[in-house]
């Protein structure tokens, strides 16, 4: 019976994994189709391949290039990434390892900021970079983002860093090490998969985000995702450059998880278990 419920989970999780990656595949297939050939109904499997949307994306075509917005994507994504490791450690650190006073209290305020519908501080958050002449600035995503994906990151990390060892801290303190010390010698690298896998987490939203983006950026500071919005026009045949622009978009974060796979499996499961 164990053997039989083991491959029945084990097909179950096969057939998950085929259904969630079937969308992706037939995206990467109609990347590579014609724009006629790619809005046919039903579609044809085999039609001719061509990498004209590639071509399109890249700007060979006489378009604007998405060079400027991929780096905006990593700026805002790497940089507001470190901000909120570097402001979420310590904020853990005072919640888990040595707990504030009401320390659960302040872990539902960090998760209640959360329930915010982000459209509802749009508006105001568009008059205060129109105010002060941030419209535009790719820092004024990197502020918004540190501060959209710190509360998820210190409620990740306070329970990656309960199960870091009180014993050996205390050693590193009679030892006459100081607190950013501890963080950075001691809790850091006890906590390295749970810390890998809230800043991978943090980097895909950041680059995943949208709305924002849209609203507030221009020209100059225009993301990865908002630059993929323009190929989608009213007029002509646009699919094949869309899905060809949708998976070089995603490689980057594709990318980041396959390289930061073990980590972020160790670290989804650092807190689970005690």
């Amino acid at each position: 019976m164990n053997v039989l419920r083991r491959g029945g989970l084990g097909l179950l999780a096969w057939l998950a994994g085929i259904v969630f990656f079937l969308p992706i595949a037939w995206m990467a297939l109609t990347s590579f189709h014609s724009e006629v050939d790619a809005a046919t109904n039903p579609p044809s499997f085999a039609a001719s391949l061509t990498l004209d949307g590639y071509r399109e994306f890249f700007g060979s075509g006489g378009g604007p290039s998405p060079w400027p917005a991929l780096a905006n994507s990593t700026v805002a994504s790497v940089v507001s990434t470190v901000c909120v490791l570097l402001l979420a450690l310590p904020a853990a650190y005072a919640l888990s390892i040595r707990p504030v006073r009401k320390w659960t209290d302040v872990l539902f305020f960090f998760l209640s900021t959360k329930m915010l519908p982000a459209v509802a501080g749009l508006l105001p958050i568009y008059l205060f970079a129109k105010n002060t002449g941030m419209l535009d600035n790719i820092w004024l995503l990197v502020v918004l983002y540190t501060s959209m994906n710190l509360p998820i990151a210190v409620w990740m990390m306070q329970s990656f860093l309960a199960e870091v060892p009180v014993a050996v801290i205390e050693a590193a303190r009679v030892d006459g090490a100081r607190l950013p010390v501890i963080l950075a010698r001691v809790v850091a690298p006890i906590a390295l998969p749970g810390i890998a896998a809230t800043a991978l987490i943090c980097f895909i939203f950041s680059w995943n985000e949208l709305l924002f983006a849209r609203v507030l950026t221009g020209v100059v500071a225009e993301t990865a995702p908002v630059f993929l919005t323009t190929f989608i026009t009213s007029q002509g045949l646009f699919l094949a450059k869309v899905c060809a622009a949708s998976l070089v978009i995603s490689l980057p974060v594709l990318a980041a998880g396959f390289a930061a796979q073990d980590k972020l499996v160790q670290g989804l499961s650092l807190g689970a278990v005690k």
